[in-house]
C-alpha cells in the first residue's frame, strides 16, 4: 500500500456507518412529514420566510418553526440567506427544484406519501413484535393511517402515466377502452386507479371493488371531485364475489395479489368477470425474477415494507397464502394456473417499480 492508498474500512465499521445514515435518515422523515402536514413546504413555496413569518402564516409555534427550518437548512433541504443572522432573523427558501418533491401532489417526485408510510409501518413495531412471536397478523385495519398514506403514494402515478401511457401502450387493452369498454378494478383501495383510467378513457366505465369500507367511502369521494363518478362506481365486496361474470372487457388488480390472503380464489373470480376477448391484467412489484443475495435498491425497498406491512396483513386472514410484497414472476404464475390461467405473459410496459401481467386465456 502507497502513503496515497486509503485503506479499506473493515466490515464492522462499515455496517455501524450505514445504520447510522439510516437513523439519520428515518429522522429526516419524520421532519419531512412534519412539514407537509403543517403546511410549511406549502408556504414556504409561495415566499420565503423566517421562524416567526412562517409561523404566522401558519398558525403554528415559532419556536418549533425555528428548529424545524434550521433542521431542514442543515440537511440542505431549504436554503438560508444568511447564516450569520439571529435566529428569527433568518431566512429560509424551498429551492424550485424541490418544489415537485415536497409540494406538488400530482408530481411524480412527490414524496411526502412514502415518508408517511415509512412513518405508519414503523410505528406498527410494537405490534410486530407481538405478531412476529405468534405468528398472528396485522390488518389494514388496525394499522391507522397507512391506507391513506399507500393511497397517496400511488395518486400521481395513477392519475397520470399508468393509464395515458402505459395501458394505452398495450393496443388490446387500448382499443378496448377507447371503444367504451367496461372495466373491474379489483382491490382499488381509495380509487385513484380506477378514476385515472376513467379520465384518460372517457367513453369507459369503471366499477371498483375493495374489502375495505373506509377506503371504499373515500374513493367514492375522490371520484366526486375528479368529476367521474358518474362513470366510475366503487363497491364494497370480497373479489372473489365481486362483478359480473363476463361482464368486462379489462379486470385489473393494481399493487394488490400480493397483499391477498387467497390470491388464487381471486385470480378466480377474475377470469370469471372477464368476457371472451378481454384482458386480466395484474401490476404488482418488480422485483428480482428469484432470490439473490445482497439485493438492489428494489429489492431492499419491496422486502422493508414486507417485514413491515404486507405479510403481517396478509397473514391478517386465516388461511392465507402468506405471499409478502416480495412476489416473483414464477409465484403468480403458480397462482394463476391454480386458478385456471393458462399462464402469465410479462408486457413490455417499462417502469422502475411495477411490472404489468397478463393472465392468459384458460387452462
Amino acid at each position: 500500500m502507497t502513503t496515497t492508498e486509503i485503506p479499506p474500512v473493515d466490515a464492522t465499521t462499515a455496517l455501524a456507518e450505514r445504520l447510522l445514515e439510516a437513523v439519520t435518515s428515518s429522522l429526516e422523515l419524520a421532519a419531512v412529514h412534519l412539514g407537509s402536514e403543517l403546511g410549511w413546504y406549502r408556504a414556504l413555496a409561495e415566499a420565503p420566510a423566517t421562524a416567526p413569518e412562517l409561523a404566522g402564516r401558519t398558525g403554528t409555534a415559532p419556536r418549533y418553526a425555528r428548529e424545524w427550518l434550521e433542521q431542514q437548512a442543515v440537511a440542505g433541504i431549504l436554503t438560508v440567506d444568511d447564516v450569520t443572522a439571529g435566529p428569527d432573523e433568518r431566512r429560509y427558501a424551498l429551492p424550485e427544484a424541490h418544489r415537485p418533491v415536497l409540494v406538488d401532489q400530482d408530481d411524480l417526485a412527490f414524496m411526502p406519501p412514502f415518508a408517511h408510510a415509512a412513518l405508519v409501518f414503523t410505528r406498527n413495531v410494537p405490534r410486530l413484535l407481538e405478531v412476529y412471536r405468534t405468528g398472528g397478523g396485522l390488518s389494514w385495519a388496525e394499522m391507522g393511517d397507512a391506507r391513506d398514506a399507500q393511497a397517496a403514494a400511488n395518486r400521481s402515478y395513477f392519475l397520470g402515466p399508468m393509464a395515458s401511457q402505459d395501458l394505452a401502450s398495450v393496443p388490446g387493452i387500448d382499443q378496448a377502452l377507447r371503444a367504451g369498454g367496461r372495466v373491474a378494478d379489483v382491490g382499488c383501495g381509495m380509487g385513484w386507479s380506477a378514476i385515472g383510467i376513467a379520465r384518460a378513457y372517457p367513453q369507459a366505465r369503471v366499477d371498483g371493488f375493495d374489502v375495505d369500507e373506509p377506503s371504499v367511502e373515500q374513493a367514492r369521494r375522490n371520484a366526486e371531485a375528479a368529476g367521474v363518478a358518474d362513470r366510475v362506481r366503487f363497491t364494497t365486496v370480497d373479489a372473489a364475489a365481486a362483478g359480473e361474470e363476463a361482464g368486462y372487457h379489462l379486470v385489473t388488480a393494481f399493487e394488490c395479489v400480493h397483499d391477498l390472503a387467497d390470491p388464487v380464489d381471486v385470480l378466480a373470480g377474475m377470469r370469471r368477470m372477464v368476457r371472451p376477448g378481454g384482458t386480466v391484467l395484474v401490476v404488482d412489484e418488480k422485483v428480482a425474477e428469484r432470490f439473490t443475495a445482497p439485493g438492489d435498491t428494489v429489492e431492499r425497498l419491496m422486502y422493508g415494507y414486507s417485514v413491515t406491512c404486507c405479510l403481517p396483513d396478509g397473514l391478517s386472514t386465516r388461511p392465507s397464502a402468506g405471499t409478502g410484497t416480495v412476489m416473483r414472476p414464477a409465484t403468480l404464475e403458480g397462482y394463476a394456473r391454480e386458478a385456471g390461467f393458462a399462464g402469465v405473459d410479462v408486457l413490455p410496459v417499462e417502469h422502475d417499480f411495477f411490472r404489468f401481467y397478463r393472465l392468459r386465456g384458460k387452462a
